[in-house]
């Protein structure tokens, strides 16, 4: 087999004519070696023709193997094997490395697992929650609708438990999102939401920000194309530690009055923020899911998060549940309503909120001394501008410390890197001297 079959060759080989049957026999021959990765394959136009369908139904056959992370480049003009397991994979996150014991490593931004609150009384007491080993697929429990809607920042139509905030994100989309359609989301964002969208087979258009948060005129133009849903962070950037502004939340509300797209609002950072929460719900209830989660604040274990939408969103949802667990751990929603229910909890999270400030500040300030000056953020972590994104990687990993590429979390190029502050207790005098060092490529040369 050479690296270019010929275009009727390989027609010859393949049965079907739909672009799904396309997708099915050329990913078969992937996986049994007779295309190896690195085969270079015909152009769309010339593969369509030898097989007698559209150019249309094989490019649709080329997007789903993409899908898939067996087939790269452009199907327009040429496309190759890039990899023999038809499995999908998040190709962001399946590539964060492990940098080993010996080093630093910052590129997570993750609670500090000495913060969080004890589980042992709050999972016992929630070996009497309502309903316990029912298999009825109840939303979300009374209990916990009750302990998260004191401070929900709007009135919404109904309430739903979901395994955690990417679980929740994921469910939203799959439920109510076509393949092929657009979703707009600012930029930078979560890697995973980046993942997450891909895997999905939508197509990514990025809005661009500012301290204040997305730009309405970068969102105007996004929506012209119509997009499925709009994902931003309101209360705390999880990435940038910005937050959206009141002033600008109203302006980007009425951008979006215009449009029929369904707002997708992520509290990833949740209750260890400095912010009260924010919502575009207060003014548009029909057309927001706003979901906070519960990983940073009482624990990742935990699994959960809650969202908040229309009930009709709230059923599609729950449809789309039914093909796996259906249904939320009563279990850990009970601990969950528990927990927010505890004065002594709450003192916790209160004093880990401080703590992340404090760390954050702390490395922040000797940035500044050194001469890089870092905005006012929040959140777990630092994005850190550079001036080349791998010069500053391979800088900082000489001086044994690991932080996240800021290309993971974009759309389009950017030279920062992501360094988490949530775990770091001490040291800062050592990690500003080497992201000083990272961040100047011009005098490293």
């Amino acid at each position: 087999m050479n690296d270019e079959p010929d275009a009727s060759w390989l027609a010859s080989r393949l049965t079907q004519r739909t672009a799904r049957g396309l997708a099915l026999d050329l990913s078969q021959m992937i996986r049994s070696g007779l295309l190896p990765v690195g085969t270079k394959l015909p152009t769309v136009r010339d593969l369509a023709y030898r097989l007698g369908v559209s150019p249309g139904t094989v490019s649709e056959a080329w997007s789903e193997l993409k899908r898939q992370k067996i087939v790269s480049g452009r199907g327009r003009g040429g496309a190759w094997v890039s990899g023999d397991n038809a499995t999908p994979r998040p190709t962001r996150m399946a590539s964060v490395a492990d940098f080993g014991p010996d080093a630093l490593d910052l590129s997570l931004a993750i609670p500090d697992a000495a913060l969080l609150p004890p589980l042992r009384e709050a999972l016992a007491q929630a070996a009497s929650a309502e309903n316990l080993n029912s298999y009825e697929r109840t939303p979300i429990l009374p209990a916990l609708r009750d302990a998260v809607t004191p401070d929900w920042p709007y009135e919404p139509a109904a309430f739903l438990a979901t395994n955690g905030g990417y679980n929740a994100v994921y469910s939203v989309l799959h439920a109510t999102v076509l393949p092929g359609s657009c979703i707009a989301i600012e930029d930078p964002t979560a890697m995973r939401l980046l993942d997450i969208i891909e895997d999905l087979g939508a197509e990514i258009l990025p809005v661009g920000r500012d301290a204040e948060g997305p730009l309405p005129a970068a969102l105007a133009t996004a929506l012209e194309r119509r997009p499925s849903a709009f994902i931003f962070q309101p209360r705390t950037h999880s990435v940038t530690g910005q937050h959206v502004s009141p002033a600008r939340l109203a302006e980007l509300g009425r951008v979006l009055a215009g449009s029929d797209t369904l707002v997708i609002e992520d509290d990833g950072v949740g209750d260890v923020s400095t912010h009260p929460p924010i919502s575009l719900g207060a003014t548009m209830p029909e057309r927001v899911v706003h979901i906070r989660s519960f990983s940073k604040s009482l624990g990742p274990d935990l699994r959960i998060a809650v969202l908040s939408a229309p009930a009709m969103v709230i059923r599609q949802i729950q449809s789309y549940r039914s093909f796996s667990s259906g249904w939320t751990s009563r279990l850990l929603q009970a601990a969950t309503a528990w927990l927010l229910t505890d004065a002594e909890t709450g003192q916790r999270v209160a004093e880990a909120r401080t703590v992340y400030a404090e760390r954050r500040r702390a490395l922040v300030t000797c940035l500044a001394e050194r001469g890089l000056a870092m905005p006012e953020s929040d959140g777990l972590c630092i994005f850190v501008p550079v001036e080349n994104e791998q010069f500053a990687l391979v800088t900082l990993a000489a001086h044994g410390i690991a932080v996240l590429p800021g290309s993971k979390c974009a759309v389009r190029p950017t030279e920062h890197v992501r360094v988490a502050t949530a775990i770091l207790a001490e040291g800062y005098e050592r990690v500003a001297e080497a992201l000083i060092k990272a961040a100047q490529l011009g005098d490293q040369r």
